[in-house]
């Protein structure tokens, strides 16, 4: 568990550090920090979680609820382009992404076998349906700010941050969803 948690911090200083300077001109730099930070560093560091979470209906809630607002919240265009143009604006996505993905797996892990794979089904859905919907949109939704890095427009470049969020980040939660329900299903195994 400790090689996880160094892991998570590895990973987390390289995404901090490394990518918000290239994110401010890719959407496609930012779907992979979004998605490091709101989703792989905080599986990573979910089996150290402090057991302070709310149990049963009350974590399902936090769980899906918070991590939905948050990420959406964070895709409306004007939200978005302040994160990608100010500083602030990144500091306080990150750490939402962050909080939100930490809060979602310790939620996960005090919702219960079976609660915590309705937890992981339900972020998967919106993980998949935002990606979806900002890869099929028929417009750029953020400006000219979000392309320039891999020689695509700024709508390429969306589609393929849209193929990210919704493969990538629904492929993950529903992964864990999967093995989480497979381990519940196995008698003598607690999942």
């Amino acid at each position: 568990m400790l090689m996880r948690r160094a892991i998570a911090l590895v990973l987390l200083t390289v995404l901090w550090l490394a990518l918000p300077a290239f994110a401010t001109g890719s959407m496609i730099v930012h779907m992979v920090l979004h998605l490091g930070v709101v989703a792989v560093v905080p599986l990573l560091w979910a089996p150290r979680l402090p057991a302070a979470f709310p149990s049963g209906p009350i974590a399902l809630a936090l769980g899906s609820v918070v991590d939905m607002a948050v990420v959406w919240t964070w895709h409306l265009p004007g939200m978005h382009l302040w994160a990608r143009l100010d500083t602030m604006g990144l500091i306080l996505e990150q750490a939402s992404f962050l909080g939100a993905g930490l809060l979602l797996w310790g939620a996960v892990r005090q919702a219960g076998p079976f609660g915590g794979v309705l937890v992981l089904l339900a972020t998967t859905m919106h993980m998949t349906l935002l990606g979806a919907l900002i890869g099929l949109a028929p417009r750029d939704l953020y400006g000219d700010i979000c392309a320039g890095h891999f020689g695509l427009t700024a709508l390429q470049e969306q589609q393929v941050a849209g193929v990210l969020m919704a493969g990538l980040g629904g492929a993950l939660y529903l992964a864990a969803a999967l093995g989480r329900l497979g381990r519940a299903l196995d008698e003598g195994e607690p999942a």
